[in-house]
């Protein structure tokens, strides 16, 4: 029996979920310096895209249960928010720790896409206001460029005003 190949073997599981899932989107590869205090700033710059348009993916926990948001660089997560438009009543950010063996991604590289475990997203309003946005493709510098609709599609996004600043 004939061993099964790796589709789009060298890709993230990023790439991996946004083709096999047929979704357009455009990556982007820059120079990752360690030193840099911001993963999604540098991004924005290397990128030349303005910071309200490259979004971070953040991990959290809600009640108890670990969830994604999606939310502008140039901004911060308002955690009351986020528990609220996902029904719960407290937000804190999760363990670094746990967020990395959950979504199978590294600080600075999680993507609200192709996680070893998909964890319900949350994806700021803002994000409706542009074409595309930036997202991480699943390890630092490396962007993927695609619309905020295929991303909530994807993730079985909620979309709403999570983010602030």
């Amino acid at each position: 029996m004939a061993k099964k190949q790796k589709k789009n073997s060298g890709g993230t599981p990023a790439t991996v979920a946004l083709a096999a899932a047929g979704t357009p989107y455009t990556l982007h590869a820059y120079e990752h310096d360690p030193a840099s205090p911001s993963y999604g700033e540098e991004a924005a710059e290397a990128l030349g895209v303005s910071p309200g348009r490259v979004f971070k993916t953040l991990v959290a926990d809600v009640d108890g249960e670990l969830t994604v948001a999606v939310v502008p660089v140039a901004g911060q997560l308002d955690l009351k928010a986020l528990a609220s438009a996902v029904g719960g009543k407290r937000a804190a950010m999760a363990d670094p720790a746990a967020a990395e063996r959950t979504t199978g991604y590294v600080r600075g590289g999680i993507s609200p896409l192709g996680q070893r475990k998909r964890l319900r997203t949350v994806l700021d309003s803002s994000a409706s206001d542009h074409a595309t946005i930036c997202i991480s493709a699943g390890r630092r510098g490396l962007e993927v460029e695609l619309s905020p609709a295929d991303l909530a599609a994807l993730t079985s996004a909620v979309v709403a005003p999570i983010g602030r600043g």
